[in-house]
């Protein structure tokens, strides 16, 4: 939700009643009849509209007079935000894998609730944070390392089988095409026509690794320069026609394959931009609290923009805190269309 979100207390009594976890820590709704305050995803029963206030945070509840429910603890959302921010950059820094059980000890967490914390948080797991650092580090180390096997130790793994259980598959292609800038790699592409003008269309055996409005074969070639670049046919036509169908009808879930890499903070970005509803919009700021680092919201915008796959990765769900569009890489005039095709009648 946006930031104006916080403004409208119709939209904001509808997350209370939905119970909206992604709401927590953006507004607190206040109970005049018992005196307390509680965040949107309270699991208590719900009193009767007339009786609910809502306040920005709990701070502007407690000065008008209300105590922290006990039940749902709102005063802990901030606390929650701050560990899961605190975590991140100790497995950003830590050269070797931390396991579940330190990492919670040393944010202050039990680990089995850090555990559902940091993924709801993020969306994906510590372990699973954590294997994104290694295999980012393995990509770098792959186009600097003479050896590729001086490249997997450097990366943090304990052997070279343990970068191809996990790091080769998440790289999407093997570590020696890696190394050769994607030699090896068949990429296939068409140019399809839509609503909103040309779009490129290009995948590996894979899935897709660009889908971009007002490109060519050229563009494709320019970030691919080692792979080999063949026009699509058959092989690509339901993939294309599918991602045809997601501009043209944004509201249907497509759930198409990807192939795209980045570092381990644009993964969780991008994976956090795919679990924004249809016809729903989240601010920077809101984003990059999703991945636990609210602090990171010029990051969360630079994020956006490397999003490789427009649509299928839908960047153009967010918008700037005051309600205004933000910037879009095919332009804002699209990204409103956009929106408006997804919002429901």
């Amino acid at each position: 939700m946006t930031q104006t979100f916080l403004l409208d207390p119709d939209i904001a009594w509808a997350a209370f009643e939905a119970r909206d976890r992604q709401s927590d820590g953006r507004f607190v709704g206040a109970v005049r009849t018992t005196g307390i305050y509680c965040k949107p995803s309270c699991p208590a029963r719900h009193p009767k509209r007339e009786h609910v206030s809502f306040y920005r945070d709990p701070a502007a509840a407690r000065a008008a007079g209300y105590r922290a429910c006990l039940r749902c603890k709102p005063d802990e959302v901030g606390r929650d935000r701050i560990a899961i921010a605190r975590a991140v950059a100790l497995l950003e820094a830590a050269e070797d894998m931390l396991g579940l059980d330190e990492l919670a000890l040393q944010v202050g967490y039990a680990p089995h609730h850090f555990h559902r914390l940091f993924k709801r948080a993020t969306g994906v797991t510590p372990a699973a944070y954590a294997r994104a650092l290694r295999a980012r580090r393995a990509a770098i180390a792959l186009t600097q390392e003479a050896s590729v096997t001086a490249a997997i130790y450097d990366a943090g793994y304990s052997a070279p089988s343990r970068f191809y259980e996990d790091g080769a598959k998440r790289l999407g292609m093997s570590p020696s095409a890696w190394r050769r800038g994607g030699a090896g790699v068949t990429i296939r592409w068409t140019i399809a026509d839509t609503s909103l003008g040309k779009m490129l269309v290009a995948a590996t055996d894979k899935g897709l690794c660009r889908v971009s409005f007002d490109e060519d074969v050229a563009a494709l070639r320019s970030r691919f320069p080692n792979a080999e670049i063949v026009e699509g046919g058959a092989a690509l036509a339901t993939l294309a026609a599918q991602v045809v169908a997601s501009v043209e009808s944004p509201e249907r879930d497509q759930d198409l394959p990807l192939d795209v890499r980045g570092t381990a903070f644009q993964e969780a970005i991008w994976q956090a931009l795919r679990a924004i509803p249809r016809g729903e919009t989240r601010s920077y700021a809101d984003l990059a609290a999703m991945v636990g680092n609210p602090a990171a919201v010029r990051a969360a915008g630079t994020a956006c923009g490397a999003n490789p796959v427009a649509i299928v990765v839908p960047c153009h769900r967010v918008q700037r805190g005051d309600g205004t569009p933000g910037g879009y890489a095919y332009g804002v005039d699209r990204k409103i269309v956009l929106q408006e095709r997804e919002r429901p009648d």
